[in-house]
């Protein structure tokens, strides 16, 4: 059973409850991620979208990425060096059918439950 209140107004809610990855993101985070999911994964949208260099986009998804207990996916990040043995890249319509996912949970198509059902987690 879990409870949450307001110290304010003193309105109290319970029940049992779901926990929600992205529930814990900050609003800007939850902007980089629409943008990342509407542009389709495209870096270069990111970037000009936040009005930064290329490497502190990445490094912002990389953040977000690690705020969800995902692993960047670049080269160089935790999987070790370029030509490391790690896990296999998705195949591309698999890799579609993630991001169609991700966007349809973004723009609200998809509730989290449905949409990690589909993605497999």
């Amino acid at each position: 059973m879990t409870q949450l209140g307001c110290d304010s107004c003193g309105t109290g809610l319970s029940g049992h409850f779901e926990h929600c990855d992205f529930c814990a993101l900050e609003q800007s985070e939850l902007d980089v991620l629409r943008v990342f999911l509407a542009s389709r994964g495209n870096m270069k949208e990111l970037e000009r979208h936040l009005g930064v260099s290329y490497p502190t986009a990445r490094a912002r998804f990389d953040d977000l990425l690690a705020k969800l207990g995902l692993k960047p996916t670049s080269p160089a990040g935790p999987a070790g060096p370029a030509g490391a043995a790690g896990p296999a890249e998705p195949e591309p319509q698999d890799e579609q059918t993630r991001l169609n996912t991700l966007q349809a949970l973004a723009t609200g198509e998809l509730d989290v439950a449905a949409a990690r059902k589909l993605l497999g987690t």
